[in-house]
């Protein structure tokens, strides 16, 4: 569950009820026809955007915001580097035992193709093309939320022009000014409200988890043909640091220290 999205959310809603009923109430802000005409038409111009088969996959993406597991780079690199001391003790084929035991999929396909003796040419153009065609999947994620973003305020203005073509027919009765006043302002509320509450920030999260599963993905590709050379274990872990972040690196140090100087006087 990733928190940060949970607590944007909350405090988010918590800011704009407050300064509802700050003015007044809640009501004042309810116009079902405006709902109707924002959510309704964002959502059916977005489905026009995109196949049936497309969105399907894009929602699998989508649950990442909330649920989706958070990338450990410096777990990653602990065990790379355990991975490189078997494989230099006991030589590359016995690390076919060690699959089972690993839960990255792409961790494992990787290693799958130096135990079958591939080129490391081969195995960078297959992982990177694995890469690709990931991005071009959270890509179409974050291009949906991106597509709502634009098409709920455009469907604002539409229930705006509704509302004031309502207003207009209506000034000889001034029963009617009332709603088509609220459809005229409300629409416009309501999809700056989805468009820049719930949308881009979706799109911005599921952009930036897409560019931290991509570098840690390159960092298990570089790890991988570090051992399929039989660079030194210790080598090794200086090369795969370089993708932490300085505070990553510290942190990594702390926890790891011992166990890399084992590692350095072991070879």
């Amino acid at each position: 569950m990733d928190i940060a999205t949970i607590i944007g959310i909350v405090f988010g809603v918590f800011c704009i009820l407050w300064s509802i009923l700050m003015g007044g109430s809640l009501l004042t802000f309810w116009d079902f026809p405006s709902v109707v005409i924002v959510l309704g038409g964002g959502l059916s111009a977005s489905l026009i955007s995109y196949k049936v088969d497309e969105l399907k996959i894009i929602m699998k993406v989508v649950i990442k915001v909330f649920i989706g597991k958070e990338v450990s780079p410096a777990g990653t690199i602990k065990k790379l580097v355990e991975l490189s001391l078997k494989a230099r003790r006991d030589g590359l084929l016995s690390l076919e035992a060690e699959q089972e035991s690993i839960q990255d999929d792409f961790l494992k396909a990787s290693l799958q193709l130096v135990v079958d003796g591939v080129e490391p040419e081969i195995i960078v153009e297959s992982m990177d093309l694995e890469i690709e065609n990931m991005k071009s999947r959270h890509d179409k994620g974050s291009g949906l939320f991106k597509t709502m973003a634009a098409q709920f305020p455009a469907w604002g203005m539409i229930g705006t022009l509704i509302g004031l073509i309502q207003l207009l027919k209506a000034l000889n009765d001034p029963s009617k000014i009332g709603p088509a006043m609220a459809v005229a302002l409300i629409t416009t509320f309501y999809g700056s409200i989805l468009a820049n509450f719930i949308c881009n920030p979706i799109a911005n999260k599921l952009s930036i988890k897409s560019k931290e599963e991509i570098q840690s993905k390159k960092m298990i590709i570089e790890g991988v043909l570090s051992i399929q050379a039989g660079e030194n274990p210790r080598i090794l872990e200086h090369k795969l640091k370089t993708f932490l972040s300085p505070k990553q690196k510290i942190e990594y140090d702390k926890e790891n220290g011992a166990n890399s100087e084992g590692t350095s006087n072991k070879n």
